[in-house]
Formats: structure tokens, C-alpha cells, sequence
């Protein structure tokens, strides 16, 4: 994230560069949304394993309709972090993987659902004593 007050006032193509999530007109806003949203982080958890089939995908996720779930893979894919295959078979298959960017979004992102896991009890506890 730039978060450089030097660069805050830098012309935007400058900071599109790299990107900077605190601009209202930067792409990196719409990607953050994609891959931090509830269904976009389990997707991604869910790959690290690798492809998947959508029914398999949708079992594992748990809880995700199969609209969202292919509305969430569509913009993943579109982002270049998700690669969709479609199998020449009757009945149609399609199976999703995380491409190498993927991968290292998913990392990031299971660093965070790992972090919430292992504090759980902490952060429920806090929640009650409020």
C-alpha cells in the first residue's frame, strides 16, 4: 500500500504504477474487493489445495449459493487469480485452479483466516465482554 505522504500528491499515473488503495480511482480498490470479500478469501483458501471442480468447490466453501460462487470465480478470473477450465465431456465439467498470482494471494489470505482461527476464542471473548 502507498501510504507515502511524499507520493500522496503525486500525479496519478505515478501512483497507478504500484498502485495505491487509498485513491478512490485506483483499480487496486476493486481487486482488494474481489480478493478480501467473504466468498472471494474462502475460494481462494479452498484452491490452495488445488483444482477443483465447481460442485466441489461449492461443497467446500459451504454456505455460498452457486450464483455468488460463480459471480466470485468470474472476478477472480477476471483479476488473473483464478483459471477456469471447461472439459469437453458430457455432462459438462469445470474445473477452477489458482494461477501463480493466485497462489500468492491466497497466502497472504490464509494468513489472515489462520490468524482469525487461532484467535478465536480471544476475539469471541471480547465480543461478550462488551
Amino acid at each position: 500500500m502507498a501510504t507515502d505522504p511524499l507520493t500522496a500528491g503525486a500525479p496519478l499515473e505515478e501512483r497507478m504504477a504500484r498502485g495505491d488503495v487509498f485513491s478512490p480511482r485506483c483499480p487496486s480498490r476493486k481487486i482488494m474487493q474481489h480478493v478480501t470479500s467473504r466468498w472471494g478469501v474462502l475460494a481462494l483458501v479452498a484452491l490452495r489445495s488445488g483444482t477443483l471442480r465447481f460442485s466441489a468447490l461449492r461443497r467446500r466453501v459451504n454456505g455460498v449459493s452457486e450464483r455468488m460462487l460463480a459471480q466470485t470465480l468470474k472476478a477472480l478470473e477476471e483479476d488473473g487469480l483464478v483459471e477456469r477450465r471447461a472439459l469437453p465431456v458430457v455432462p459438462p465439467h469445470v474445473e477452477y485452479s489458482l494461477t501463480p498470482l493466485g497462489r500468492a494471494a491466497a497466502e497472504k489470505v490464509n494468513a489472515l483466516a489462520d490468524w482469525i482461527e487461532t484467535n478465536l476464542s480471544e476475539i469471541l471473548a471480547e465480543r461478550a465482554g462488551r
